[in-house]
């Protein structure tokens, strides 16, 4: 009796089972994620309890704004006459920031030196205008850890499991174990298999991460700070997943392309090039809302520049949006250019294959 052939999705569900499979029996994977983790609720830990540390925020108020902060914990208020009173106590360095009345749409505004507290941001109900007195000295270390965090995120996991996509095709390749693979199941459910595979494993890792963080913030009662954290995470998420989707599809396409361990960096550098770009930005330009903008419209960059953004308070509703379908469009162009130059180059075997060769066939 003839053994019956498996349908595409049967094909690329056992790739995607023998990924996953050979990662998670891996004690170089398992002691690296172990470290990561710890790390990761260190910090978290450590950031939360460090927060709850540093008491209440000092804020003056004046009168017709007092109605905006009432029943707002984490507020040591001052109240005092006017605008001007105000702005005196916060170049004077009395308090970290002051509310006052406007014509601004929301009935009041937030006046700072150079700083914003994000605490007294996330404690209101609504994002105010933020009038800063001494812009050129401004330094948010909460923003600049949070667009670290996303970078780091990002960097780790895109990295670990590209070069994992990339050694894998090249080892089937130089092992000859493709041929007999692809007699057996279709090349594209190969392709497939190996990048839902390890996205499955990459999100699994960001998502095990947003939940330390969500449980270390609980811990150290930084609900407010979560409150704020969270949407952003959330987005991340969401970007990372197609992000990385993308980049998975074009490292077993580059890694397609040679026959060798030692000729992988030859094909995959510009990818790396590309995982290194956002988090090395996003660290020098975390402060440029006008660099962030355009990174956060960049398919591999905004998984990394639009959750910042969301947590600067940058980003209007509709601008993640607008970025994740550019993110998407992206995507799905990669995966048809990476599977045909995956099909065109898999059984090829020697010198590289050139990249014009690869998209001809």
């Amino acid at each position: 009796m003839t053994a019956q052939t498996p349908s595409f999705a049967q094909s690329t569900w056992l790739v995607a089972e023998r990924e996953i499979g050979s990662k998670l029996r891996s004690k170089p994977f398992l002691i690296s994620f172990g470290i990561l983790f710890l790390l990761a609720l260190g910090g978290v830990i450590w950031a939360g309890f460090s927060a709850k540390s540093a008491g209440t925020t000092p804020v003056a108020v004046t009168s017709d704004a007092q109605q905006y902060v009432t029943g707002v914990a984490g507020l040591d208020i001052t109240a005092v006459a006017d605008r001007a009173e105000a702005e005196k106590l916060v170049t004077d360095g009395t308090v970290d920031a002051a509310v006052v009345g406007g014509g601004d749409p929301l009935g009041f505004s937030v006046i700072v030196e150079s700083d914003v507290p994000s605490t007294l941001l996330m404690s209101l109900s609504q994002t105010p205008k933020v009038e800063v007195l001494d812009p050129a000295n401004a330094t948010d270390w909460i923003g600049y850890i949070a667009a670290i965090g996303f970078g780091v995120v990002f960097l780790f996991a895109a990295q670990t499991f590209g070069a994992t996509i990339a050694q894998s095709v090249v080892e089937e390749k130089q092992t000859r174990v493709v041929e007999l693979l692809i007699s057996a199941i279709p090349t594209r459910a190969l392709l497939a298999g190996k990048v839902i595979g390890n996205t499955v494993l990459a999100m699994g890792q960001v998502l095990i991460l947003a939940a330390i963080a969500v449980v270390g913030l609980t811990v150290t009662g930084q609900t407010t700070f979560l409150e704020g954290i969270g949407a952003p995470i959330a987005w991340f998420a969401i970007f990372f997943l197609f992000g990385f989707v993308l980049l998975a599809a074009l490292f077993a396409a580059a890694a397609s392309m040679v026959s060798r361990q030692e000729d992988i960096g030859s094909t995959t550098t510009p990818l790396m090039l590309l995982i290194l770009a956002p988090y090395f930005m996003v660290i020098f330009f975390w402060n440029n809302p006008t660099v962030l903008t355009v990174m956060s419209y960049v398919p591999f960059s905004a998984p990394v520049a639009m959750p910042t953004r969301l947590f600067l308070g940058q980003a209007a509703w509709w601008e993640p949006l607008v970025s994740l379908v550019i993110l998407a469009v992206t995507c799905i162009l990669a995966i048809v250019l990476g599977a045909k130059i995956y099909e065109n180059s898999l059984l090829r075997m020697g010198a590289r294959v050139k990249l014009s060769e690869a998209l001809s066939r």
